[in-house]
């Protein structure tokens, strides 16, 4: 009777063939100083036994394991995945991630980490035991909370934290928060907007904070007034409601708002339209991410584009190329773009 595939281990091959388990491991992962006749006889064993190179067979020998681990957060993954609402970050990582790994002949495989868990080492420990990464990717919030970026460190496995800018361990990458809050305020302010409001996500991101920063610069260097303009979200819609309407309320209400999610934007959209205004002719209104819901809404929403699939892409690249080797002051800065649709027009006079 034939062999069973899945129980063919590396010790089958290496008594077909006649060597050792470390022959057999050199030869899987195409290791120099070979003998070309042994690497053909472990060949053809593994050929004719229907041997998969699995990740412990390739890490017997110390070598690498061509895997790359990305972390999100899974609290947040899992209900976008489950509102069915079109947020695409996770598409957009894989996109650029998992292409810029093919190219380079790796692997990237995706885990969801709860940040907010007592567990998240052991989580954590958990999959590098079980994948051995040869680098893992961390994404907001995971890229800021210590638990995490110092296991890693102690293990010492190169990772890339995007959306962090603190100094440390691993690899800071941002999408350029504050030049893209400063582009879509700019871009109002150019239509004459005088009054631009800003809806702010949590706090628990820095990268919240960053963008409250670029929309305050570019008022200031417009000469406009922006105190009492900043509401706070949690970059759901709820919060995006509470926020629109409060800042609508304002005896000078805002004649444009950014909002710092899809979600938030979405909010002060059904906001207008319950009080009567129109968008964009009474108010305009530019959001975070660009996510594929925003060219669907009536208006399509201008949206400033963030690079997820480039900073992604570039985080491999770093990691590959050069791992713990990497040292930098300064963060990588990926910056995206403002892409303008129907949403923002020029304000009425009052």
């Amino acid at each position: 009777m034939a062999r069973r595939r899945q129980a063919v281990t590396i010790k089958h091959v290496a008594a077909d063939a006649g060597v050792s388990l470390q022959t057999v491991s050199r030869v899987i992962n195409n290791e120099p100083n070979v003998r070309p006749e042994m690497k053909e006889r472990v060949q053809a064993s593994i050929d004719k036994l229907g041997y998969v190179p699995s990740i412990a067979a390739q890490r017997m020998s110390g070598s690498r394991s061509y895997l790359i681990l990305a972390i999100n957060d899974r609290e947040r993954t899992i209900a976008d995945w489950q509102s069915r609402q079109g947020t695409d970050w996770v598409d957009q990582m894989l996109l650029g991630g998992m292409l810029t790994c093919a190219e380079r002949g790796y692997r990237m495989l995706v885990e969801l980490i709860d940040t907010h868990s007592d567990h998240v080492e052991r989580e954590l420990g958990a999959a590098i035991a079980a994948l051995q990464p040869d680098g893992v990717i961390v994404t907001p919030p995971h890229s800021e909370n210590p638990l995490i970026t110092g296991l890693l460190a102690k293990k010492h496995i190169p990772f890339a934290r995007i959306g962090s800018k603190e100094p440390g361990h691993g690899i800071a990458l941002t999408m350029g928060d504050e030049h893209l809050a400063k582009l879509a305020t700019e871009h109002l302010a150019g239509l004459g907007h005088r009054r631009i409001g800003f809806i702010a996500g949590s706090e628990e991101y820095s990268l919240a904070d960053w963008r409250i920063d670029g929309w305050r610069e570019a008022m200031e260097n417009a000469g406009l007034e922006h105190e009492g303009l900043c509401q706070r979200g949690d970059f759901g819609f709820e919060s995006g409601v509470r926020a629109a309407r409060a800042l609508l309320d304002l005896p000078d209400p805002p004649t444009a708002i950014i909002a710092s999610s899809d979600q938030m934007t979405l909010a002060a959209l059904e906001v207008a339209k319950e009080r009567g205004l129109t968008v964009p002719d009474d108010l305009s209104l530019i959001s975070f991410d660009n996510t594929p819901l925003v060219r669907f809404t009536s208006p399509p929403l201008t949206a400033l584009d963030q690079p997820i699939a480039a900073t992604a892409a570039r985080a491999v690249e770093l990691l590959i190329d050069e791992g713990r080797d990497y040292v930098s002051d300064t963060p990588v800065v990926i910056e995206g773009d403002l892409v303008i649709r129907g949403s923002t027009a020029a304000p009425k006079r009052r």
